[in-house]
Formats: structure tokens, C-alpha cells, sequence
């Protein structure tokens, strides 16, 4: 079964109002055409009607002898000389119309019959008519009422069947022609003049509906621009607002509805920008006061153990606690003032980076550190050089080593893999550990995520939850991203740094 292939359906409300306007312009005229049509066609069917009755049946009258003078026909229908009847052996054609047709039937089968021509003031009495012909004019009610009769050899006919003296039926009709032309002629001028008030009406409505809808295209275009606005983060400035037209009309309260909107969202903006600034703020200034004193306490610390007198095991075993927690204090000092630094925008130093070589000392420090892992490099044959800050680039590559070898059991294969691609370098550090939780992927790169089911059963719980915020931050800093995929069994962390072009200073 072949399916129908259905018409596009207009989907914007331009198009809509405009196709429903000529729609219902197009059901209106064909109604008023319909009507013109019907009405007109009953009226001159109608004229022909009475045409037809005063016609009568004097012409089938005058077919019903063959023109012979019966013996009881009046005087009045005989000449002067008391010959003939008036008319001749043709029929009676005086002041008969051109088409009009007479027949005589008797026993339902047509005897006499005749047409009036144009041109000839005699009757044809070889009119040709078929048996069917012959048929509906029997089946023509005598009635002395008008009804349509389809003639093969004759079109359409008006004709009137009325009882004869000898038992016979006189039929006489008048053509249906001239008012089948009338009426076809009304339709082609009803349908052209329709056809051209449509096309006009449609594009006069096309632009008239564009006007009227333009503080709606004007809403829509800055609906358009702030969803283009980077919403996220940041001070955000939105564009000038829709155009306010009048509150009365429909369009015009959709557009103050959206102005209002527009109102609360940038106050909404304003404010938790107000409140970001704040809280960077803090971030900055606890991280940098709090430099101070745990270097300090960490000082104090590795100080008491260098005494060298007796210390007890315990005051000992305190101070190496002392000192290692003011240690990672200080690693979360760091980092956390590193974020606000970069949340701030603060530009980073600019040079030319060899990824090759930061790689290969990246994952010489991370074998160092985690001897029973298995570390693997697969590196391009020439050197891949980026334009960045070689410091953080370390920093967020030794940050997805160490990620890789917390939360991964030992005996785990990490591979570090480096390439080059049309106008970036990919970098990716992938294990075959257990995988990340899939509940925990979509906030891996938020700042103090932990995941509740570590990766390694036996991890320390030492991580803030700081690592992989980092490498994003210093990444995106590079105008990079990083992209995680994990699942049981293999784990990618890929980087792409675009390679730019590197000055040398």
C-alpha cells in the first residue's frame, strides 16, 4: 500500500495567519460563486421554463398526421382555402424558436419528429435519434411539467410531455445550451476573478500579518541574543530589551511579560555575580593569609623533630602528623588560591610548551611514585610544542597521573597517550581500572567532588577534591577542554590543546 504523501504544514505563525486568511477567503468565494452559480442557473432554467409554456404544443400538434388535415380540426387551424393545415407538411414552425425539438410517441415508441433550425423556417423530420434517445423520451413523465432529458444526438433538453387526441404523446422541448453557456461563462469569470483576489488577498496578507507581527520578530530576535549570552558564569550584560508596543494588543503584553522577565533574570545575574566576586574574594584572601601561618605550624614542626634530644615516640609521632597535614594544608592552599587566580582571569605566562617533554617527566615522577602501577607512553615521532604556561600544563597532567594512580589498584595499566590532530594536540591518560561511578561522572570536574565508592578500595581519604577542578581550569585557561569517559574496565581522560601559533621571547 503506497502511503500518501501528506502537504507541508506551515509552521510559523506568519505563515499560519497568512494561509488561514486565504483559506477563508477562498471558502468564502467559493461559496458566493456557488451561490451566483446555483442562483443563476435556477433562473434562466426558470425564464426557459415559461419560454416553454408559451411555446406549447402546436409544433408537435402539427407532426401528429404528417401533416394531413384530420377530420375534427378546427377552421381556425385550416387556410382560407380549407386545404392544408397552417404549416405545411413540415410542422407548424411560426414563431418558433431556433432548437425547438417535437416528437410524437405512441405505444412508447417515437412516430413523427422533428428540430427547428437556425436558418430554416422549416422543421428537420430526419433528426437522428438513438434508442436510448428514444427510450428517455418515453420515460418522460406526461405531466405537462418541464424535466431535463441528456439527447446523444441533441445535448441537454427542457421538455414538456402532454397527452395526444389519439392516445399518443406529444413531447416539445426547447435546448438547455445557451443556458449551460451562460452558466460555464459565469464560472470561468467567478473562478479568474476568485483566482486574482486570492493571489492579492495572500500577499496583501503575507505583508500585512509581517507588520503586525514585527514587536514579535523583535522579541524573538532578543530572546535569540540572550540565548547566545554565556549565562553560566561571569558578569553577564544583556542586550537592550524588546521594544514595547502597545500593552493593549496581544504582542504588546507578550513583549512586556518578556521585558519584565528579562528585568529579573539580569537582577538574578547581577546578584549572584555580586555574590561569586564575594566568595572569590574570600577564597583568595583566606588562601593567601593562611599561607603564612601553616608554613609556619610546618616549620615549628619539622623544627621540633630536628632536636636533638630525647623526644618520646609519641610526641614524635605527633610532630610527623603535625607536619604532614600542615604539608597538605599547604597543597590546598595553593591550589585553592591557584582557582580564584584563574576564576579571576588573571592571564597566565605565554610560551612555547614541548608536550613531549613534559610528558615523558610527568610520568617519570608518577613511576616514582607509584612503582606498582604500569606505565605506558605512546608518543609522536617529532616533538609537539603548544603555546602556554609550562608550569600549569605540568600541574594538570601530574594531577590526572596522580588521579589514575590514588584511584586505581595496583597493578593497574595507565597509558599516556600524545598526538597531534588538524589544528590541536590530543593528549589522553587512560587505565584499565574499575571506572569511575556513573552517578559521580557528570560532577567529576567540580571543585571538592568525592566520590562516595572510591575507584581503589584501599585509597586514602587525603584528597580534597581539588585535582581534576584544576585541570580543567588551567585547560580552559589554554582555550582547551578535557573530556572524561569511564566505565568499568577503562577510563580516558582526553585533553586537546590547540596548537596555535608559539613565539619565542
Amino acid at each position: 500500500m503506497r502511503s500518501v504523501r501528506r502537504l507541508p504544514r506551515p509552521r510559523t505563525l506568519r505563515a499560519r495567519l497568512t494561509v488561514g486568511l486565504v483559506i477563508l477567503l477562498a471558502l468564502s468565494c467559493a461559496a458566493v460563486g456557488l451561490a451566483a452559480v446555483v442562483g443563476l442557473d435556477g433562473f434562466l432554467t426558470q425564464r426557459l421554463d415559461e419560454q416553454l409554456a408559451q411555446v406549447g404544443t402546436r409544433f408537435p400538434q402539427s407532426l401528429e398526421h404528417n401533416g394531413l388535415v384530420p377530420d375534427d380540426l378546427p377552421q381556425s387551424r385550416k387556410d382560407s382555402t380549407g386545404g392544408t393545415p397552417i404549416g405545411d407538411e413540415h410542422g407548424d414552425t411560426r414563431r418558433m424558436a431556433t432548437g425547438t425539438f417535437g416528437a410524437r410517441l405512441l405505444d412508447g415508441a417515437v412516430t413523427n419528429k422533428g428540430l427547428i433550425r437556425s436558418g430554416d423556417p422549416s422543421a428537420d423530420l430526419n433528426v437522428g435519434l438513438t434508442a436510448t434517445d428514444q427510450k428517455r423520451l418515453a420515460g418522460v413523465p406526461v405531466d405537462g411539467r418541464p424535466h431535463t432529458v441528456e439527447l446523444s444526438a441533441l445535448d441537454d433538453y427542457r421538455v414538456v410531455a402532454t397527452a395526444g387526441r389519439d392516445k399518443d404523446v406529444l413531447i416539445v422541448g426547447l435546448p438547455l445550451e445557451p443556458v449551460q453557456a451562460t452558466v460555464h461563462r459565469l464560472e470561468l469569470v467567478a473562478a479568474i476573478v476568485f483566482g486574482l483576489a486570492l493571489v492579492v488577498t495572500g500577499v496583501a496578507g503575507a505583508c500585512w500579518v509581517r507588520w503586525s507581527l514585527r514587536p514579535l520578530s523583535r522579541v524573538a530576535a532578543t530572546a535569540t541574543r540572550v540565548s547566545e549570552l554565556p549565562l553560566a558564569s561571569g558578569e553577564v550584560t544583556l542586550p537592550p530589551r524588546a521594544p514595547d508596543p502597545d500593552s493593549r494588543s496581544e504582542v504588546g503584553r507578550v513583549a512586556a511579560a518578556f521585558n519584565r522577565m528579562l528585568g529579573h533574570v539580569e537582577d538574578a545575574l547581577t546578584k549572584r555575580h555580586a555574590s561569586e566576586e564575594r566568595l572569590r574574594r574570600f577564597a583568595a584572601d583566606a588562601s593567601h593569609e593562611l599561607r603564612t601561618p601553616v608554613a609556619s605550624v610546618r616549620g615549628h614542626a619539622e623544627l621540633a623533630l630536628l632536636h636533638p634530644g630525647p623526644v618520646p615516640p609519641e610526641v614524635t609521632r605527633a610532630l610527623e602528623r603535625i607536619a604532614a597535614e600542615s604539608s597538605r594544608m599547604g597543597e590546598m592552599v595553593d591550589d585553592l588560591l591557584l582557582l580564584a587566580r584563574l576564576d579571576a582571569g588573571r592571564p597566565l605566562e605565554r610560551g612555547p610548551v614541548d608536550l613531549t617533554r613534559l610528558v615523558l617527566d610527568a610520568v617519570t615522577d608518577a613511576r616514582a611514585a607509584g612503582p606498582g602501577h604500569r606505565w605506558t607512553l605512546d608518543l609522536p615521532e617529532e616533538p609537539v610544542t603548544v603555546p602556554g604556561d609550562t608550569h600549569r600544563l605540568h600541574q594538570a597532567l601530574a594531577n590526572l597521573l596522580a588521579n589514575a594512580r590514588l584511584h586505581t589498584p595496583v597493578g593497574t595499566k595507565v597509558t599516556v597517550t600524545l598526538e597531534t590532530e588538524v589544528g590541536s594536540a590530543r593528549l589522553s591518560v587512560h587505565d584499565d581500572g574499575p571506572g569511575i561511578p556513573e552517578e559521580v561522572q557528570p560532577a567529576a570536574f567540580e571543585r571538592f567532588t568525592r566520590a562516595e565508592h572510591r575507584r581503589r578500595p584501599d585509597a586514602s581519604g587525603s584528597g580534597a577534591g581539588l585535582g581534576l577542578s584544576i585541570v580543567v581550569a588551567v585547560v580552559e585557561a589554554h582555550e582547551g577542554r578535557v573530556v572524561l569517559e569511564s566505565r568499568p574496565g577503562a577510563t580516558t581522560f582526553t585533553v586537546r590543546l590547540p596548537l596555535g601559533e608559539v613565539s619565542s621571547e
